[in-house]
């Protein structure tokens, strides 16, 4: 997920000119950053159940429309990706959201309990309670929530974690290691 200097700056440039309103800012933005919201689409994909009805274009698309409507100012490359993985994120969960609440039936037939315990193996339960958990870790320390966004959501190096951040590269490797240990005790406490 590197980015070189010189994209770093010009992509960074390109951020600048969007908040000035410099026309053609946007549609050159779009043109240089594009296959890096791809890569970051289809790792976030690589994470979800096989056959998921989502493909990368749709997600890239959504994930743009809503970063450009947004309004806001980015700081360079660095963190406009943890924006968009962000918004990945949560386009991911509001599709498991809906898939959850289409398969308890509006006005369906009752499910058995077979059928229920089929459901919870169901991957958007998944994303659902890692959500849930990220909420919960987000209460307790922020910085965990935005680690775990660059590494896990947004693919990120440690080194790139730490300057979108902000902190110390030791500082990353700490609160990963800790933000890991809360995920897996919490989504351990789910299951049970």
């Amino acid at each position: 997920m590197g980015a070189s200097d010189t994209d770093e700056t010009a992509i960074s440039a390109l951020l600048a000119d969007i908040d000035r309103g410099e026309p053609g800012a946007l549609d050159a933005l779009i043109e240089k950053i594009y296959p890096d919201l791809k890569r970051l689409a289809h790792f976030q994909l690589s994470k979800e159940r096989q056959g998921h009805t989502l493909n990368t274009t749709e997600i890239v698309h959504e994930a743009f429309l809503r970063l450009a409507s947004s309004n806001k100012s980015w700081n360079g490359r660095s963190h406009f990706m943890r924006a968009a993985a962000r918004v990945m994120r949560h386009l991911l969960v509001d599709y498991a959201r809906q898939r959850n609440a289409e398969k308890r039936g509006a006005g369906a037939a009752a499910v058995t309990l077979q059928d229920e315990h089929q459901l919870s193996n169901d991957h958007s339960l998944a994303v659902l309670e890692l959500d849930a958990a990220l909420k919960d870790m987000a209460a307790i320390d922020p910085q965990l929530e935005s680690v775990t966004e660059c590494r896990y959501f947004a693919g990120l190096s440690l080194q790139e974690t730490a300057d979108t951040l902000g902190i110390s590269v030791r500082s990353v490797t700490r609160s990963w290691q800790r933000a890991r240990a809360y995920i897996v005790t919490a989504l351990e406490r789910e299951s049970d």
